[in-house]
C-alpha cells in the first residue's frame, strides 16, 4: 500500500499516526518530492470511482491563487489530470493507493472500514 503524504500537513500527520497505531504497513511518499504523474494519476482516478473534483486540495493556497475552483468545470478531464501531474500541492492528502482502493483525505471512518 502506497501513502502519498506531505509531512508539514496535519492531516497527514494525523493519517500517519493512525496508520502506525492500527499496524497497516505502507510505502510512505513525500508528495513534493515525488509528484503523482500524469499516468499514475489518471490509473488511481479511473480505480476509484470517485469524480476527479476529490483528488484536487481544494482547500490549498495553490489551488486557490490558480483560481480553480472556477476554471476546472471547463476543463477537460485530460488537462486536469495534467494539471494534477504537474504539482503535488494541487494533489489531496493525504492518498492511499492499494490494489483494490483508493483513497482521498483522512476520513477515520471510511479508513477503518476499508483498512481494518
Amino acid at each position: 500500500m502506497l501513502f502519498i503524504q506531505y509531512p508539514k500537513c496535519s492531516t497527514c500527520q494525523k493519517a500517519k499516526k493512525w496508520l502506525d497505531e492500527n499496524g497497516v504497513a505502507y510505502t510512505d511518499r513525500h508528495i513534493k518530492d515525488e509528484n503523482p504523474t500524469y499516468e499514475e494519476l489518471k490509473e488511481w482516478y479511473r480505480r476509484s470511482s470517485l469524480p476527479l473534483k476529490r483528488f484536487f486540495n481544494t482547500s490549498g493556497l495553490l489551488y486557490k491563487s490558480m483560481q480553480l475552483k472556477d476554471k476546472l468545470p471547463d476543463m477537460t478531464e485530460d488537462e486536469q489530470l495534467r494539471l494534477l501531474a504537474s504539482d503535488g500541492m494541487l494533489v489531496k492528502r493525504p492518498l492511499i493507493v492499494a490494489d483494490g482502493f483508493v483513497l482521498t483525505g483522512f476520513k477515520t471512518a471510511e479508513w477503518e472500514q476499508t483498512l481494518l
